[in-house]
């Protein structure tokens, strides 16, 4: 079962609430980057008047974020007599209770409320009610993790705000279906939904227009689409501006946007323009200068001087809720990335007043933040005593209330403070509760939250490259096996071992093996925004494999460590003493030699070290087990060069080797292509479309896999997303050959396919393809790529190549880490095909036998025309 705090770390669930208790537009709960997870709420609107006093102590009470008083005003308030007044109070109870993380009161409030709605939609305040009952219970089974119950129950209410006539609502509704359904991976239906709200949003009011817009450009935002998120937000902005209405909260949002887009010029003019309109609002402003600290801590520290003074001062002119405890850990968390004493002495003070606050106004997650942050504030002072004092405070109430998004923020901070002092197997064991709790988390930690400056490669990545450094580091022979979920004070103790030491040292690699694959399928939910591998697997070391080696490179800040699966053998571990930096700087310039046209002694040379490090401590194993394919799982940088150009002074890698790639032991239903139909779909572009060159080669190489394998083609005009979709979806081909332009760019965004009407993001295109696979009788097999290219220097990038076969079901991907746009590759095409569609051949073998013919070319020798094809996914 998932977490409890499902999806708490994404900021969109202050959007998934906010329409329980909200009404009209308010400027002043518009999101930011320094916003928690649950924004400010507007003022709850109530479908009756109410006696003011406990209703309107409970609205104000939300809206500055004291929920704990919320919850008191409104326990009172549900002394109504009116059934349908008391449901409502109690959908508002379950709204303050979900923010509190009070799981079980947020379930029981909206048991009694359901209880009291009538069986009968028998009048428009029914359906009012019966629609904001829903709405939260959506939000309730969101942050439970049941998404797809939350999906149906806010359709449901979807459909009840149509017939009480509440646009506004709906409107906010849709934005939660969409949270649900690209969490679901429902790419298709985000789509439909989108354009619908879309469609909607120029009919409305123009209040409602404004809160969509800027909603609507937070969502894109936040998704990575940034221009449509300019695009909305520019809208937002001109109809506040018509409106005569403080235009702080959209240029706020636009300065995120730009921010996004690295334009930190503009972002920085953007949040100052905000910080002088007084009619803003305080809480609007002080993001600002947040976002401002944030910037300039790291660009211009020299004039925060002035910043940090009015920031002291505005943050304690806010009203007493969470904003402004969030605020203070936001201040001190820019305090921390200058490191000076001054600073942090500045920060420990900040989080002192948060953590008073926090304890005032009994909110716990809050407190957990301000005591784990104070406790980081130690760490950095090296005083660790105190420091871990802090943060096992921390911990216990981030457990206390099963904040697991929290929690594992904390047994991380406590795994590296308990490593500083020398304690390496209690820091294991902290590192691995650490690790527990992420893989419980794994869907809440794909979109990257902007609340107190979180990143996945900040907060998430490093927890697990730690862990593996620690259990693959040199005296690492303690192996302690935990349940998940320890509480970590109770687990820390030293544990006695029965494992001989050759047996600790095999579950030590089995162990790194395991967390560097999870780190990988972090990386690739995190790339695409959702779940990758929902489908059913296969693990890698159940594939036969008689003559395979499953290479894993890890890259540790000071060393490269290898481990290696041979047929038949257990686990074996190489390290290559070669910094992180080196072996980057290496790879980065390698690729940018690659890619010229004439080979240089610079570039053998650099080809030359990478396989020495790689591939030389362990070439006499490979060679004792008679390994003839090479399967790597790489990591980092190393997924932006082709490892069969690896050159050892005499030979490439791919003259001794079949070379493919492997996201990991997760393999969707491999087999032979000699079990499919064998047939294809062809499509391509030969002419210019959308500002790209035309490829003149693409009609010789289609025309050349045309004789060779039973095919159907869609060529230019033909070639558009409909006819794509249809032939996909209807027809039976085991093989999917793709000849035209195409990027695989640092985000989700930035990966796409051309066709002849319109770029298909890799996002659609993957669920394209997955809705082909389960129409179909015969699966795809093999999706070919061809004249596509990574970002050159890019580690990002080259996730979105291995995301599309996890993504759409795809067996086996073939691409190109660079655009080879010559005759070459008709050349390639035509030895491929004809290998693999003789008897007993596998892909490896078809790609291997196509670069061997390339490199025997007098033509196309040089590794820039046969070295950029990889094969991903399956070698069968």
């Amino acid at each position: 079962m998932r977490s409890p705090l499902k999806r708490l770390l994404c900021l969109l669930l202050g959007i998934l609430l906010a329409t329980i208790v909200s009404s009209g537009v308010s400027h002043s709960s518009a999101l930011s980057l320094v916003t928690e997870p649950h924004s400010p709420l507007r003022r709850p609107s109530v479908v009756e008047a109410q006696p003011p006093n406990f209703l309107e102590q409970g609205r104000a009470a939300y809206s500055d974020q004291r929920f704990t008083d919320a919850v008191a005003a409104w326990l009172q308030a549900d002394r109504l007599q009116d059934p349908l007044d008391q449901a409502l109070v109690l959908s508002y109870l379950s709204a303050a209770y979900q923010q509190l993380g009070q799981w079980d009161a947020a379930q029981s409030a909206l048991d009694q409320s359901q209880n009291l709605l009538p069986d009968q939609l028998s009048s428009l305040k029914v359906r009012q009610v019966s629609a904001q009952v829903y709405n939260t219970l959506g939000s309730l089974h969101f942050s439970l993790g049941k998404t797809q119950q939350a999906l149906e129950t806010w359709q449901i209410a979807a459909d009840l705000y149509v017939q009480a006539k509440e646009d506004s609502r709906y409107f906010n509704n849709l934005l939660n279906q969409i949270q649900a359904q690209q969490t679901l991976g429902y790419y298709h239906q985000v789509r439909e939904t989108v354009a619908r709200l879309e469609q909607r949003l120029p009919t409305q009011s123009a209040t409602t227009q404004i809160q969509g817009y800027q909603r609507l450009g937070q969502v894109y935002r936040l998704t990575g689409d940034l221009t449509k998120a300019q695009a909305s937000l520019q809208t937002a902005l001109e109809l506040t501006s018509a409106a005569d209405l403080p235009t702080g909260p959209v240029l706020l949002e636009l300065g995120n946007v730009a921010q996004a887009e690295e334009d930190l010029p503009k972002a920085l003019a953007l949040y100052q323009e905000v910080v002088g309109q007084e009619a803003s609002g305080l809480n609007i402003r002080i993001k600002a200068q947040l976002n401002q600290l944030k910037l300039l801590v790291n660009t211009d520290p020299i004039t925060i001087t002035p910043l940090v003074a009015s920031l002291a001062t505005d943050i304690a002119d806010m009203n007493p809720g969470r904003s402004q405890i969030y605020a203070y850990i936001n201040a001190a968390q820019s305090l921390f990335q200058l490191g000076s004493a001054t600073e942090i002495n500045t920060a420990t003070s900040w989080l002192a007043q948060a953590i008073q606050a926090s304890i005032d106004l009994q909110d716990s997650r809050a407190e957990s933040y301000a005591r784990g942050y104070l406790g980081r504030a130690y760490e950095l002072s090296q005083q660790w005593s105190k420091a871990q004092e802090l943060t096992e405070e921390a911990l216990m109430i981030a457990q206390s209330i099963n904040a697991a998004d929290i929690t594992y923020q904390w047994q991380w901070q406590l795994g590296r403070l308990l490593k500083q002092q020398n304690q390496r197997e209690l820091a294991l064991q902290a590192y691995r509760e650490a690790y527990a709790t992420l893989q419980l988390l794994r869907q809440d930690i794909v979109t990257t939250s902007q609340d107190l400056q979180f990143s996945f490669r900040d907060s998430v990545e490093p927890v697990y490259r730690e862990l593996v450094d620690l259990l693959l580091r040199p005296g690492s022979n303690e192996i302690v096996q935990l349940p998940a979920r320890v509480t970590i004070q109770n687990s820390l103790k030293p544990v006695q071992n029965s494992l001989t030491q050759s047996e600790q040292k095999q579950t030590r690699l089995l162990e790194a093996r395991e967390v560097i694959e999870s780190l990988q399928v972090a990386e690739l939910d995190n790339f695409f925004r959702t779940a990758c591998l929902e489908a059913q697997q296969v693990d890698l070391d159940e594939v036969e494999q008689t003559s395979a080696a499953v290479i894993y490179p890890i890259i540790l800040a000071d060393r490269l460590e290898m481990v290696v699966s041979l047929p038949g053998q257990p686990l074996t571990q190489y390290t290559t003493p070669v910094t992180q930096a080196k072996l980057e700087q290496t790879i980065v310039d390698w690729r940018q030699n690659l890619e010229k046209a004439f080979t240089t002694p610079e570039g053998r040379a650099l080809g030359q070290d990478l396989y020495q490090w790689l591939i030389e401590p362990m070439q006499p194993a490979l060679s004792e087990a008679d390994v003839q394919t090479l399967v790597f799982v790489l990591d980092g940088t190393l997924r932006n060069v082709p490892m069969a150009a690896l050159y050892n002074g005499k030979h490439y890698l791919i003259e001794q080797y079949a070379v493919v790639l492997s996201p990991g032991l997760q393999l969707l239903g491999p087999r032979s292509l000699k079990e499919t139909s064998g047939k294809a779909l062809l499509a391509g572009l030969t002419e210019s479309r959308y500002g790209y060159s035309p490829l003149l080669n693409v009609a010789d190489e289609l025309e050349t896999v045309q004789k060779l394998v039973n095919s159907s083609l869609l060529l230019n005009e033909t070639f558009t997303t409909e006819q794509l979709t249809e032939q996909v979806t209807q027809s039976g081909q085991a093989i999917i050959h793709l000849a035209t332009h195409g990027q695989f760019g640092s985000t989700a965004e930035d990966t796409f396919i051309l066709a002849w009407d319109r770029p298909i993001p890799v996002n659609e295109l993957s669920a394209l393809l997955k809705v082909g696979d389960t129409s179909r009788v015969d699966p795809i097999e093999l999706l070919v790529l061809s004249a596509c290219e990574t970002a050159s220097g890019d580690s990002q990038a080259a996730l979105g190549l291995a995301g599309v076969a996890l993504q759409s079901g795809t067996r086996s991907t073939l691409a190109s880490l660079w655009n080879i746009d010559d005759a070459s590759s008709a050349a390639f095409a035509q030895s491929f095909y004809q290998t693999i569609t003789r008897p007993q051949s596998t892909k490896a073998e078809a790609l291997r036998a196509a670069q061997l013919a390339l490199l025997n070319d007098p033509n196309y020798r040089h590794p820039v025309h046969w070295a950029a094809y990889v094969l991903v996914g399956s070698w069968l």
